[in-house]
């Protein structure tokens, strides 16, 4: 279990080192820096095999307890929300990709913001996570809240520039679909906290509560 667990927090740090990365990419619109988080793809996608193979060989040798069963089953959905934490860092930096190929900019919008508050989440949660602590839930529901502010004012801001700034359309497009991806980052990272929240308390979580 302790090499599990170090497993996911080693996964959780690569994911938000590539989400960080692919914002800047896409920031700076630096094609070279957002080969290198596709690069980092592959290391994320290897790890979150293991650990699901860890996790059944566990299940299927070790007869765990109702409380271990619940840590292990957290442990494969928690895998499986980096893992693709970490695909739309890729999205992202692929944007930063094509806006560097079109000469576009996507410095109309303020988009690292945004993700800062996303990574706040990952962190949070995965540290409710490595101390067997639910108590952070509403802190990372207040932060989603917040993203979810932000994501409504950058829409908004990149609606503008489509209508303002007719060469930029293209640009705007790929800009407000990197900004879909961020509020997709934080949701995966609100997911592990709730899974977490249930690791701990055998309960849903409120937020899954309200939206069941």
């Amino acid at each position: 279990m302790d090499v599990l667990e170090a497993d996911v927090v080693g996964m959780a740090s690569r994911a938000e080192e590539m989400v960080t990365q692919a914002v800047d990419a896409l920031r700076l619109v630096d094609a070279d820096e957002a080969r290198q988080v596709l690069d980092m793809d592959d290391e994320v996608d290897r790890k979150e095999m293991e650990v699901e193979t860890r996790c059944l060989r566990l299940l299927a040798l070790q007869q765990p307890m109702a409380s271990d069963l619940r840590e292990i089953g957290t442990i494969i959905r928690i895998a499986t929300d980096i893992e693709r934490i970490a695909d739309l860092a890729v999205d992202i930096a692929k944007i930063a990709m094509k806006l560097d190929a079109e000469m576009g900019t996507a410095d109309f919008v303020d988009v690292p913001l945004m993700a800062n508050v996303a990574r706040q989440m990952l962190r949070e949660s995965i540290h409710g996570f490595t101390n067997k602590d639910a108590t952070g839930i509403e802190s990372v529901y207040r932060l989603e809240e917040r993203v979810d502010e932000l994501y409504r004012t950058l829409r908004s801001q990149t609606f503008e520039t489509m209508l303002e700034s007719h060469d930029k359309v293209v640009s705007a497009g790929w800009v407000l679909l990197a900004v879909h991806h961020v509020e997709r980052i934080a949701d995966h990272a609100l997911n592990i906290m709730e899974r977490v929240y249930y690791m701990v308390t055998g309960e849903l979580a409120p937020g899954e509560i309200r939206h069941a």
